[in-house]
């Protein structure tokens, strides 16, 4: 069973998946959309990728503040992970995701990747990140 990870955010959705083992995690696309509540697309779209990939599970960046609390964007996440769960049936798993943007934008520097072009990739590369952190912790 492969695992899906994705980073929300309030225009793009950064897209992981697992290989066939749960080891490793591939970035595979970002979705996006022209409006934040505007969500039809996005979800066909990970329903296509869902089927793609053979996935059985999601995991989900929740965005908590620095002190653990929770703000907006991670009650907006709350009400994508229903939204998920509803249309797809899967579990989805909501992971901590402190951090993840930035160590993804250092990633793409130390590899030399434009600063216009990183905006193109730090989604599906901070969604490679969410979902390594759950693989590695099972």
């Amino acid at each position: 069973m492969r695992i899906m990870g994705l980073d929300y955010g309030t225009k793009t959705v950064g897209v992981a998946v697992s290989d066939a083992l749960g080891v490793t995690a591939q970035g595979i696309e970002t979705i996006t959309r022209k409006e934040e509540n505007k969500l039809r697309r996005t979800c066909a779209r990970i329903e296509e990728l869902i089927r793609e990939y053979k996935v059985g599970r999601i995991v989900l960046g929740f965005p908590k503040h620095m002190n653990n609390d929770i703000g907006e964007r991670a009650e907006k996440s709350l009400e994508f992970k229903e939204i998920l769960e509803r249309r797809t049936g899967l579990e989805v798993v909501m992971w901590d995701e402190r951090l993840t943007t930035i160590a993804a934008e250092r990633t793409l520097m130390e590899s030399g990747v434009r600063r216009e072009d990183r905006k193109k990739y730090i989604d599906k590369i901070a969604a490679v990140f969410i979902l390594q952190g759950y693989l590695d912790s099972i």
